[in-house]
């Protein structure tokens, strides 16, 4: 114990400034850590005051975070006495390797920045990528986030959406509602015809330009299928779809034309 007492005696000068040192390396972590947050934040607001899509606000801002705090590390280690340029060529040297283990990472950074750069779709653009569905929330350095239209949170790597076909359902300002009606082949064509019109007259909300399509299709095994396909708004898609649906049923039913559906026939033979 007595050696210890005598060592730190001897060395507390240097125990001071080292503990100083390590003091102020703190601070300037953490002060950096709260400007690192607010350029991400101020990056934020800079885009959306010029009205810049929120998804390509949201990325590079991300980047802008990410840039800051490496700073605020490299600061932090210059203040404890480290020399920082050996270790930026440390680091270099351990990024490459980092990187080559963390491939799947890189992708889908590199992934991101090709969906800023190519834009296939932009935050509240509603998209199926990668096998998911959802209303696009933001994109982030390693990923982006879809919004289910049942309020689930879908978190996406980039290199799954921009590695397979991605749609964009609302990108263009129409959308055609693709029906398929059956009638049986007991019914009167031109009636049911007219009845299917008459349900689309009626539906304030399907567009006059392009003109409804309502034609026979198929002469399927038990029913004769009309293609009934109007254009609408595509904000106005899922309700015009779904009363539309119900409207046809309601009308095919006051006008006795039958819509046939699945049935089985059991034969029983009676052997003597």
């Amino acid at each position: 114990m007595d050696t210890i007492m005598n060592w730190i005696n001897e060395n507390s000068g240097l125990i001071i400034h080292y503990a100083v040192q390590a003091v102020l390396a703190l601070i300037i972590f953490f002060i950096g850590g709260r400007i690192a947050k607010f350029c991400e934040g101020l990056t934020e607001k800079a885009f959306d005051k010029k009205k810049v899509d929120k998804a390509v606000g949201s990325f590079v801002a991300s980047i802008v975070y990410a840039i800051v705090f490496a700073a605020t590390i490299l600061m932090a280690l210059s203040q404890l006495g480290i020399e920082t340029t050996s270790f930026i060529a440390i680091l270099g040297a351990a990024g490459l390797a980092v990187g080559l283990a963390l491939q799947g990472s890189l992708s889908n950074f590199a992934s991101g920045v090709l969906i800023i750069l190519l834009r296939p779709f932009k935050s509240g653009d509603y998209v199926e990528a990668g096998g998911k569905a959802g209303t696009v929330k933001k994109i982030e350095i390693f990923s982006t986030e879809l919004r289910t239209p049942d309020n689930k949170v879908i978190i996406m790597p980039n290199s799954s959406i921009m590695g397979s076909p991605i749609t964009n359902f609302s990108r263009e300002s129409t959308r055609r509602i693709d029906l398929v009606i059956g009638v049986g082949y007991d019914a009167d064509l031109k009636e049911a015809k007219a009845v299917l019109k008459s349900v689309l007259d009626k539906e304030e909300r399907l567009l006059k330009d392009p003109a409804y399509t309502v034609a026979v299709s198929e002469l399927a095994d038990s029913s004769v299928n009309f293609v009934v396909r109007p254009w609408v708004n595509s904000a106005d898609y899922w309700p015009t779809y779904f009363d539309l649906m119900e409207n046809i049923k309601i009308a095919l039913d006051d006008a006795n034309i039958t819509i046939p559906f699945p049935q089985m026939d059991i034969h029983l033979h009676k052997e003597d």
